[in-house]
């Protein structure tokens, strides 16, 4: 399953194709050196995984950017609505946040998922990034929107930006309690939408995508999505709901990633 040791990051027509100079991958967990449960690229520093391992999978999605690893800028994500600035001068904080922008060169902004939704943006004209952790909350809570805007901050236009958002969770793989959707329809009922009945009683399926894709465009930028449950493919992506359901006591986290680079 994971027999080749190099890691494959899948690449986003729609960000790729405007942006030469700037790279990013929605990494897979092939091609790292965890086993076990975290089998792959696992680069979870809050897993239970050997941090030495963790450490060399990090190098190596900082060195798939010919950067070394220390220009590999992360966070201590808390499903919050929190943007951090990356400056030149970064220095390996971990902030709590769960986004992170740059127009400096050659740092790697990546946020960590195993179901949340990963969503890279990217201003090719004005050269600003941005990486956003998007799960049910972070969404619902504007980080998507506040990412946009520490971009604007930094130079970049609304008519610019194009986002695309990476391997997550599926509606078909994401049951939730009837209070989960009371919550949702009492902030907006239009968000009904993006749910369905279960086959519980009481119970729906959430289609967080759908949630993710209708926010960056009502946010007013080009924004498409890669289509890529994590429950449902065990051979490229980590999942925290699979991992649960299957008793397991930890899980790893595979990384998105986008950097500036300097010629």
């Amino acid at each position: 399953m994971l027999s080749d040791n190099r890691p494959q990051p899948i690449e986003s027509t729609l960000l790729g194709d405007a942006a030469p100079g700037i790279r990013h991958g929605f990494f897979t967990r092939q091609g790292g050196v965890s086993d076990g449960s975290y089998a792959g690229l696992n680069v979870g520093l809050g897993s239970n995984d050997a941090p030495e391992r963790v450490a060399e999978n990090r190098a190596r999605v900082a060195g798939w950017f010919s950067l070394p690893a220390e220009r590999l800028a992360t966070l201590h994500q808390v499903h919050s609505p929190d943007v951090h600035v990356v400056s030149e001068t970064y220095g390996g904080e971990r902030p709590k946040a769960d986004a992170l922008v740059t127009a400096s060169p050659d740092i790697a902004i990546g946020v960590l998922t195993a179901d949340c939704g990963p969503i890279l943006f990217v201003d090719p004209e004005h050269r600003v990034v941005g990486a956003a952790h998007a799960g049910w909350k972070g969404a619902l809570e504007g980080v998507l929107e506040n990412t946009i805007e520490a971009m604007l901050r930094l130079g970049a236009t609304r008519r610019t930006i194009r986002a695309c958002l990476g391997p997550s969770i599926s509606g078909a793989n994401y049951e939730v309690g009837p209070e989960f959707v009371d919550r949702f329809l009492a902030r907006e009922s239009a968000y009904e939408k993006f749910f369905r009945p279960s086959s519980r009683e009481g119970h729906a399926m959430f289609d967080l995508p759908g949630l993710t894709l209708a926010r960056l465009t009502a946010a007013g930028i080009e924004a498409e999505s890669l289509g890529l449950c994590t429950y449902a493919d065990p051979a490229r992506f980590y999942s925290y709901r699979r991992t649960t359901h299957a008793g397991e006591p930890d899980y790893g986290r595979q990384i998105s990633a986008i950097a500036i680079l300097e010629d």
